[in-house]
């Protein structure tokens, strides 16, 4: 079952019944939602129970860019525990890589792989990236570049930009949510599976 679907099933109970089920807007759905259903939704945006009971806490949204500011400061506030749980669910959810012949050649898929190893050899959770506006072509630039860049990182520093890209990936994963499109909300960030 789809993201979207279950979005829809778990929120369609608290909608106004004065819409039409076509006009009301996801972000409606969303302010509209039991808290219960509101934090379901916003975990398929951030793997912390806290990050999410925190925005569904703050709702009503009157738009996007107030939901966002919520996601944004809710992410600043993350714990080290907050933001474990939240690589946790990230390793979880993994995404596969694209086959390797998309992504240029085998080698590179390789490479790519073995990095990713290390990095998670060396800090001991899953590699990170967010890859939000970027075509297809650029992704394997910005893949190895990002996780040969942050491999050199001390531990903190690493995990202080972890937490900046799960925030980026949270806040492309908020613009799907509440969208007026019939797109669920997918995992715009990256993560080898």
């Amino acid at each position: 079952m789809s993201e979207e679907s279950t979005l829809s099933r778990s929120m369609s109970r608290s909608r106004p019944t004065s819409r039409s089920r076509a006009a009301a807007s996801r972000l409606d759905r969303l302010n509209a939602a039991t808290a219960d259903a509101a934090e379901v939704a916003l975990l398929a945006c951030c793997g912390s129970r806290r990050w999410a009971r925190l925005i569904a806490a703050h709702r009503p949204y009157p738009d996007l860019e107030a939901l966002l500011a919520a996601g944004d400061e809710a992410s600043y506030d993350l714990t080290p525990a907050d933001l474990d749980e939240a690589l946790a669910d990230e390793s979880v959810v993994g995404h596969e890589l694209p086959p390797a012949e998309s992504l240029g050649s085998p080698a590179a898929h390789t490479a790519l792989q073995a990095a990713h190893d290390a990095y998670e050899r060396r800090f001991g959770h899953v590699f990170v990236i967010c890859l939000d506006g970027l075509r297809p072509e650029e992704r394997l630039d910005r893949l190895l570049t990002g996780i040969r860049n942050r491999l050199g990182n001390e531990r903190e520093r690493e995990r202080d930009n972890t937490a900046e890209e799960l925030r980026r990936i949270a806040r492309g994963r908020l613009v799907r949510l509440a969208a007026n499109t019939s797109r669920a909300p997918d995992a715009s960030g990256f993560r080898i599976a």
